[in-house]
């Protein structure tokens, strides 16, 4: 038998992290060796199991407030043959583009289906980037005309033409990071309950959310929303 993949899962959502395990151990050769739900225990974590590939949420409490890419970034020396896929509800150009500068070979968001989130897993450690599909366009956008240090990161992205600078987009800074998730995943087409379940908030939380949103962006209805994020390639 071939040497089984050694996973870590990193996570500050309880139950989603038992998911997540339980999804990737189905996979005869996976095995989960650790899991965390903050920065300092994750890096404790990885540099204790050395993991052949970390699942890696980008929004995690603890460390100096740097999430995901913190973790990632303080890991490397500690275990250098670990891989890392982002796996995170955000499509943010700010978390993606945090993690991938990072170092992390892939992006994938929580709506992944476990079979693929098993075969992104194999992807990634056999040394290819995988990216969910909603994510591919604006990655390969967002990173066109990056430039490459000696040591292979990413140090920098470049954005031609007129396509709007979402780091400097007011209205989209105006809103929380809650409500930012809340706002991607309803212009995606989620219902209430959907999000509330992808959130593990309740559903009177995300309708709160929305309200935020639609106030905050001077938008009537969801139409009005989708369209407001579709304009600006977040969706």
């Amino acid at each position: 038998m071939s040497k089984k993949i050694r996973v870590g899962v990193v996570d500050d959502h309880e139950m989603f992290r038992a998911g997540v395990i339980a999804a990737v151990s189905n996979a005869p050769d996976i095995e989960v060796v650790g899991q965390a739900g903050d920065v300092e225990n994750s890096i404790d974590m990885i540099s204790q199991t050395k993991p052949d590939v970390v699942l890696l949420d980008v929004h995690v409490p603890g460390g100096n407030g740097g999430g995901g890419a913190e973790i990632l970034t303080r890991s490397k020396q500690l275990s250098p043959d670990s891989t890392y896929l982002a796996l995170s509800v955000s499509d943010s150009a700010e978390d993606v583009g945090a993690v991938i500068r990072a170092g992390a070979r892939g992006y994938v968001t929580k709506a992944i289906h476990p079979n693929e989130l098993i075969s992104s897993i194999h992807q990634v450690r056999d040394g290819y980037a995988v990216f969910s599909p909603q994510l591919a366009g604006f990655v390969l956008q967002a990173f066109q005309g990056t430039s490459t240090s000696s040591s292979g990161d990413l140090t920098s992205t470049s954005v031609s033409g007129s396509e709007p600078n979402l780091y400097d987009d007011e209205e989209l800074n105006s809103l929380s990071e809650r409500e930012q998730e809340v706002m991607r995943l309803i212009a995606r087409g989620y219902t209430y309950k959907e999000v509330a379940a992808e959130l593990f908030i309740s559903i009177k939380t995300v309708e709160s959310h929305m309200s935020k949103v639609l106030h905050k962006l001077q938008l009537s209805n969801r139409s009005q929303l989708t369209r407001w994020a579709a304009q600006r390639k977040i969706v």
